[in-house]
């Protein structure tokens, strides 16, 4: 096997460039005359727009344009079919790019002003002067669509954005009337901020008929679309450019206002025009994530195995929709919701609700968080309540190996899975069967141990169809040309790997080609985990073209029949005889040959499509310390053991994994993006909204256990959004454990944890 191959744990090439300052990201982009855009927002939560006054601002030293819904009249849109036969009938309302006759949320753009610099743009902002008639707000996700509550949009009555099914609910009913127990849990999943470390901004540029924008994306061919048909432009003339990214998460998969305001603006004044988000900005205009309430039962039969899942949702969409929202609680939470179980027939209801708060979509996970979560607090829950080991249940009611592939109760195909063997290993791990001492011995320090395991299971893919196109160049490169977006996760390495292994082509002389709508021919972007499913198999079809062309150019070179050529180890060979050319001589001299039918040297591409998803899985066991003093709770072990099929890249899964894991333990401990009656976002900066830090962080134990995903030929499963996935259950499971109660909501932050345990003492 190479150094460089699939499976080697290969430092990322990337970091170099990144760690030593030399990356550049969008803000770091000055364009010759570029002006500068600020946003004028609203300090209401919801208002009507009773007049603008930009006159004084318009006449204010240095400024450039004023812009309102006057001079732009478009909306961002939603990506998700209204369609009931493509899964989800929705309400259809306004998301307008700048506020037409009423605000929406606190931070809703009701003006745009460009100018010579940042200070004026900003100073000459506050000059704008907007007659507001307040309206009462509605921010509460469970009361939403309570009749009687303030309506965010007329076309929506009681707030009700969709009402949304799957599953069989006569025949869940029935399971429930003939269950031996129930369990129940009533959940609520915190709403979260993004906060990527990099701010999100645009720079765009209009010369000779054609825009260009530059801007921090995770995948930049709808964003070229809709920068199109807002502009009345043709896709065409539009590019978009995406140099590094710091972070994306989900959030910078979404098209904001901002990015169509920049490029009006550079369209209207023959000038480039920088936007770039202040930290604020963020909080109040970045897409949030997850901010369910749910109920959810568990039927059982005498045997405790598992006979129906009955779960309802009610679903923050926030003011508006964005690409993916109503997607995301229900067609991506229902693909996992039954786990890593043999449930016979579930009933999942979800209804979308509008509010009065920053709209929501998709956040690291997108759906499958918030499903997993769901279904092993049920299967603790329910362990607790008929008196067996949580582990044991879920043994009893593991789908095994020999059901493969297995259909679920809502349709999904999962191919491949060994979870009791990845289980037994991840307990293992965490000396699961050793918890009373370490208990005894915590209770000795004023400290509450408890232990919990959560075992997830999670779909990735997002689009199946994919580009790659390699290309041989004259300084002895070879470059990829790729569809999807890195935003941290090392694409430029584990691409660079999948390319050498098939081709065996000097690893240090790949080029990973992305970010370019101009250059690539198309492309799904990163999300969903698909990156090196989607993308790693197009590269790889992309290298099967390239040694089939080769053994055409090959064939003449040798004057023989490309039926007598042989690709082995990088080198095409005459079979029989010892002739033979290494691939970057061949790619060298093809250049000046020609081939009946062919032309282009061994430049090659390929569009892949797949047909299945891939279902990563894994077990998560968290060990914590709670003190019964404070009530902060210490992460004191964290073993991981997962499924993710083959792996191409050790080092960077288990860096994506411990990333993931990290932001669960945030979601599960401290973060909570909070709105009060009003509409005001009472957690809007770092000193009210809390993350994780290093010191929140345990020593993770990881580890993988290789089952091949059997729909794809790399074998490949997703990996990027995995540690979300599993850790929020797994740790509350053990603060439940620790505390001995029946449940405790996210975040489980020390002051919730000390009232439980108060009342306890009471």
């Amino acid at each position: 096997m190479s150094k460089f191959g699939v499976g080697q744990p290969l430092r990322r090439v990337e970091d170099q460039r990144l760690i030593t300052g030399k990356g550049r990201y969008t803000d770091d982009i000055a364009v010759d005359g570029q002006a500068y855009g600020f946003a004028l927002r609203s300090p209401h939560a919801h208002a009507r727009i009773v007049s603008i006054d930009t006159e004084a601002a318009r006449a204010a030293d240095g400024v450039l344009g004023v812009y309102t819904s006057r001079d732009l009249d478009a909306d961002v849109p939603c990506l998700v079919a209204n369609d009931p036969a493509q899964g989800i009938a929705r309400k259809d309302v306004p998301h307008p790019i700048l506020a037409r006759d009423k605000v929406y949320y606190v931070g809703d753009i009701v003006a745009f002003v460009v100018a010579e610099t940042q200070a004026q743009a900003e100073d000459a902002a506050e000059l704008i002067v907007v007659d507001y008639e307040d309206l009462p707000a509605v921010t509460d996700t469970a009361t939403a669509s309570e009749p009687g509550k303030p309506l965010v949009h007329e076309s929506a009555p009681n707030n009700v954005a969709f009402d949304w099914h799957a599953g069989d609910r006569e025949a869940t009913d029935r399971a429930f009337e003939g269950a031996a127990h129930v369990a129940r849990v009533s959940l609520i999943n915190n709403r979260l901020v993004c906060n990527a470390m990099e701010p999100r901004a645009a720079v765009a540029e209009f010369a000779d008929g054609k825009l260009t924008v530059h801007t921090c994306t995770q995948g930049g061919w709808a964003f070229k679309d809709t920068l199109a048909k807002n502009l009345g432009m043709d896709a065409a003339d539009v590019r978009v450019l995406t140099p590094d990214v710091g972070g994306g998460f989900g959030m910078k998969a979404m098209f904001y206002a901002e990015y169509t305001l920049a490029a009006f603006a550079a369209k209207q004044l023959g000038r480039p025009v920088k936007w770039t988000a202040d930290r604020s900005e963020g909080f109040l205009s970045d897409t949030m994530g997850r901010d369910h309430v749910t109920t959810a039962e568990l039927a059982f039969d005498a045997d405790k195995r598992i006979v129906g899942m009955r779960v309802h949702t009610r679903a923050n969409m926030g003011a508006n929709y964005y690409y993916f929202a109503p997607f995301i609680p229900t067609g991506a939470a229902v693909k996992v919701l039954p786990g890593v179980y043999d449930i016979p027939v579930l009933s999942y209801t979800v209804q979308g609700v509008f509010t009065n708060t920053v709209p929501v979509d998709a956040y690291r996970g997108a759906g499958r968080p918030e499903s997993i979560y769901c279904i092993e607090r049920l299967i603790d829950a329910a362990a607790r309540e008929m008196n067996i080991e949580p582990t044991e249940l879920r043994r009893i009611n593991f789908i095994k190996p020999e059901q493969m592939p297995y259909k679920t109760a809502v349709g999904e195909k999962y191919d491949s899975g060994e979870f009791a063997r990845v289980m037994d290993a991840c307990m293992a791990k965490a000396s699961y069967s050793d918890i009373a001492a370490r208990k005894a011995e915590a209770a000795r320090r004023g400290k509450k141990r408890g232990i919990g395991m959560c075992y997830y299971i999670e779909s990735t893919m997002g689009d199946p169809t994919e580009h790659a196109k390699v290309e041989f160049g004259q300084d002895g490169t070879v470059s990829v040309y790729v569809g999807t977006q890195s935003n941290g996760q090392g694409h430029e390495t584990a691409y660079a790997q999948v390319l050498h292994q098939q081709l065996d082509v000097p690893f240090d002389k790949i080029r990973i080609v992305q970010g370019d709508t101009d250059r690539i021919k198309a492309g799904g972007g990163t999300g969903g985990s698909r990156s090196l499913t989607a993308q790693g198999m197009a590269i790889r079809d992309a290298s099967d073209v390239v040694i089939e062309r080769g053994k055409a150019y090959a064939a003449q070179h040798f004057e023989t029949a490309a039926a007598d050529i042989q690709f082995v180890d990088g080198t095409f060979k005459v079979a029989g005889t010892d002739r033979e050319i290494g691939i970057m001589e061949l790619a060298d001299k093809a250049r000046g040959m020609t081939v009946a039918g062919m032309e282009g040297g061994l430049d090659a591409e390929a569009t892949t499509v797949l047909d299945a998803w891939t279902f990563p899985n894994g077990c998560h066991i968290a060990e914590v310390d709670v003190d019964e003093a404070t009530g902060v709770t210490e992460i004191v072990a964290y073993n991981i053991v997962d499924d993710f099929g083959t792996i191409v890249n050790p080092l960077l899964v288990e860096g994506q994994v411990h990333g993931g894991v990290v932001q669960g333990i945030g979601q599960a401990l401290m973060e909570h993006a909070v709105y009060d009656e009003s509409g005001q976002l009472l957690s809007g900066s770092f000193m009210d909204y809390c993350m994780p830090r290093a010191d929140n962080s345990p020593s993770f134990d990881f580890s993988t256990i290789e089952v091949p995903c059997k729909s794809n030929a790399m074998g490949v499963k997703g990996c990027g959004e995995a540690g979300s996935v599993g850790s929020c259950a797994a740790v509350i499971n053990a603060v439940v454990d620790a505390l001995g109660v029946d449940h405790i909501d996210m975040p489980a932050t020390p002051e919730k944890v000390w009232q439980v345990l108060a009342r306890k003492a009471a």
